[in-house]
C-alpha cells in the first residue's frame, strides 16, 4: 500500500491579497515614498497635467452624474480628458460611459483605460463582473486603490477628473494626502440633510490642503414638461448659501430634469445625447468655471 505524498503548504492565496486586481509584478512602478512624520509624500499622477476630484460626502446627489458630464463638457472644449473612477465597492462609470470589458495591458504591464465619446476611463467596474459585489476588507480595497491610481497610462491627458465615493474616509483620505490635487469640487443639492454632510467635505478639502475649486448644486429646479411651472422639489439656493456662508465659490445650478437620469442610464450622457439643450449648456458653463480655475 503507497503513502500518499504529503501536501505542500502553498502561499499562493496570501499573495493575492498583495495584488487585488491581478496586474504583472514586473514592470511595476516604483513604491510610494516612505511616510515622513506620519504623512505620506504627495506626488502627480504620471502623464496627467490637471487632476480634479469630485466629491459629495453624501450618497445619491448625483455626483457620478456630474462627475461623467463634467469630463464629457470638458473634451468638447477641446482639452484631452479623463475620468478615474474611485469608488471600489459601487463603481458607476461603465454604466454611464456603456462601457465593459476588462481592460489590456501595456507593454510596461500598465492598465490601458477604455474610450468613449473621446474620454478615457477607468474603474474597478471593468474588473469585476457586472453583479459581482466587491466583498474585500479595507487592506485590499486600499491597494486596489493603488493600483488604479499608479498602475494606469493615460498616455498624456490635460486634464483628469476623479469621481470620489461617498463619505469623507480612506478612500478620500489617501488620495488627498498621495495625489498631487489641482482643485476639488464638492457636489450637493440645496436640502439641508445633504448640504450638512456637503460642508463636512468642504472641510476635509481644507483640512487635507486641497484647493476648493467651488460647489455645484444639483436638482435645483424642477420644470413641469406640460405647464412650464418650476418648482423648487429639493429647497432654493441652499447651496449658494452654504457657499456665501464657508466662502466657497459657487460654480452653477444643474436641474432636475428626466433627460438627466435617463440619459445616463442609457450610457449616453446629457453633454453627448443633448448637447444643444439647456442641461447640457448648464454643464458646459460648469465646465468653463473650471477649466478656468484650474489654467487648462
Amino acid at each position: 500500500m503507497s503513502m500518499s505524498r504529503p501536501r505542500l503548504f502553498s502561499t499562493l492565496q496570501l499573495l493575492r491579497h498583495e495584488n487585488p486586481l491581478g496586474l504583472p509584478r514586473s514592470g511595476a512602478p516604483p513604491q510610494l515614498p516612505r511616510m515622513q512624520r506620519g504623512f505620506p509624500q504627495k506626488r502627480p499622477l504620471p502623464s496627467v497635467r490637471k487632476t480634479i476630484a469630485v466629491s459629495s460626502a453624501k450618497g445619491g446627489v448625483g455626483k457620478s452624474t456630474i462627475a461623467v458630464n463634467l469630463a464629457l463638457a470638458l473634451a468638447r472644449l477641446g482639452h484631452r480628458t479623463g475620468i478615474l473612477d474611485t469608488d471600489i465597492f459601487g463603481p458607476s462609470i461603465p454604466t454611464l460611459l456603456a462601457l465593459s470589458g476588462e481592460p489590456r495591458l501595456s507593454e510596461k504591464n500598465q492598465l490601458l483605460p477604455l474610450n468613449n465619446y473621446g474620454v478615457k476611463s477607468m474603474s474597478m467596474g471593468y474588473l469585476v463582473g457586472e453583479e459581482a459585489p466587491v466583498v474585500w476588507r479595507g487592506l485590499m480595497v486600499m491597494k486596489a486603490l493603488q493600483q488604479l491610481l499608479w498602475e494606469v497610462e493615460w498616455g498624456g491627458l490635460d486634464v483628469l477628473v476623479m469621481d470620489l465615493p461617498p463619505g469623507t474616509g480612506d478612500t478620500q483620505l489617501t488620495i488627498t494626502q498621495q495625489v498631487v490635487l489641482d482643485g476639488a469640487i464638492v457636489v450637493s443639492t440645496p436640502q439641508d440633510v445633504a448640504l450638512k454632510d456637503a460642508v463636512k467635505g468642504v472641510e476635509m478639502m481644507r483640512k487635507v490642503n486641497v484647493p476648493l475649486l467651488g460647489m455645484i448644486q444639483n436638482m435645483s429646479v424642477f420644470t413641469c414638461p406640460n405647464c412650464n411651472h418650476s418648482t423648487h422639489i429639493f429647497g432654493h439656493e441652499g447651496v449658494a448659501q452654504a457657499c456665501l456662508k464657508h466662502s466657497v465659490p459657487f460654480l452653477g445650478d444643474i436641474p432636475l430634469h428626466a433627460s438627466i437620469c435617463d440619459d445616463a442610464d442609457k450610457g449616453k450622457p446629457t453633454v453627448v445625447a443633448e448637447p444643444e439643450s439647456t442641461r447640457a449648456k448648464a454643464f458646459t458653463a460648469v465646465a468653463e468655471r473650471v477649466a478656468e480655475k484650474i489654467e487648462l
